[in-house]
């Protein structure tokens, strides 16, 4: 059975334990840069079908650096939420260079 986290700030070193791999960060990082500008071209397009690109888009390039490169099980599979979550704040700590890739 799966450890049980009280809370995000306790899950989220161990997260980044999962994600050590600096291609695996670069393909989470480029996978959500990727979403959200689809998610930016579907409101300025009114394109229904780019919302439902953004998440795989996000996904299909984590799933990637999960099994190719850091050859683990994504997280969100088994922490949804903290998983979802994990992966934003992975990427502001990069953005705001509080973790390098």
């Amino acid at each position: 059975m799966p450890k049980k986290f009280t809370s995000f700030s306790e899950f989220y070193p161990v997260y980044l334990a999962m994600h050590d791999n600096p291609v695996n960060r670069r393909l989470h990082l480029l996978g959500n840069g990727l979403a959200l500008a689809s998610v930016a071209l579907a409101v300025a397009t009114r394109c229904g079908w780019l919302l439902g690109a953004a998440p795989v888009l996000g996904n299909a390039l984590a799933w990637i650096g999960h099994y190719r490169f850091q050859r683990n099980r994504p997280g969100v599979f088994t922490y949804p939420v903290y998983g979802f979550i994990g992966s934003w704040v992975m990427t502001w700590d990069v953005l705001t260079r509080k973790l390098r890739v």
